[in-house]
């Protein structure tokens, strides 16, 4: 398989380094303010759910299976926790995505010099919400085939993994998306990007989904991501890249 894990890790932190540049700040602003609102509202409400479904399975097991608990709760817990980031990220990237197309083309211009077309807030907005809207098309299937998967006996028992893995490549689709997206790339050109360095891919899907489990480092990941996957984009794919 092409590319580098750690290569990935390291636009990640790039893209850190690029949230106070001048020019930047003020498409980083309203994110991660969306982010601080969202992730309040899913420590308040997902918190309590995750303990008591965990709490519910335990009691569902009779006497004589109680000693699956160690095993069980890990698996349940994972699973949950996967599920509720990956939904969260969704919902967060919907709602953010205008400023996100727009941080990824400041990025592009300000590092590459690359010249993205003009157009009007109007026109961006519309765009953006729709590219969303398609990638949600494309998720909601493969999130119920895994959802599906988590409740089936035996077979949950690698459902955390399968998690991890699709969760990964979910968070640099969505956050590479952007910078093709602003650059009139279809979301077919999309998936025949993401084939160039799968490793590097899920590298950066790891590190991201890392981040957005830590506190207080999680309100500014998302425009680090968007910032990193610009710059893989710029260093990487763009040179390389022949769309169908």
């Amino acid at each position: 398989m092409r590319g580098n894990p750690l290569l990935g890790f390291r636009y990640f932190g790039r893209g850190f380094s690029l949230l106070t540049n001048k020019g930047l700040k003020r498409y980083v602003a309203f994110p991660i303010l969306i982010n601080a609102i969202l992730m309040s509202a899913l420590i308040y409400f997902g918190g309590g759910y995750l303990v008591e479904k965990i709490q519910g399975l335990v009691d569902w097991l009779p006497s004589f299976l109680s000693w699956l608990y160690w095993l069980i709760l890990p698996v349940t817990a994972l699973t949950l926790i996967s599920i509720t980031l990956y939904f969260f990220s969704a919902i967060l990237n919907l709602i953010a995505s205008p400023f996100n197309g727009l941080l990824s083309e400041a990025v592009e211009t300000q590092k590459y010099g690359a010249e993205i077309p003009e157009e009007s807030i109007g026109k961006l907005v519309s765009r953006t919400l729709q590219r969303e809207l398609k990638k949600l098309g494309y998720f909601i299937p493969r999130y119920i085939a895994l959802l599906v998967i988590s409740f089936i006996p035996v077979i949950n028992v690698v459902s955390p993994v399968l998690w991890f893995l699709f969760g990964t490549w979910v968070l640099t689709l969505q956050f590479l998306d952007y910078a093709l997206d602003n650059n009139g790339h279809s979301f077919s050109d999309l998936h025949a990007a993401l084939k160039l360095q799968p490793l590097t891919n899920l590298g950066f899907g790891f590190v991201v989904a890392l981040g957005f489990m830590v506190p207080v480092l999680n309100l500014f990941v998302m425009p680090a991501a968007v910032c990193g996957a610009t710059l893989y984009w710029s260093e990487q794919i763009k040179g390389q890249f022949k769309p169908a």
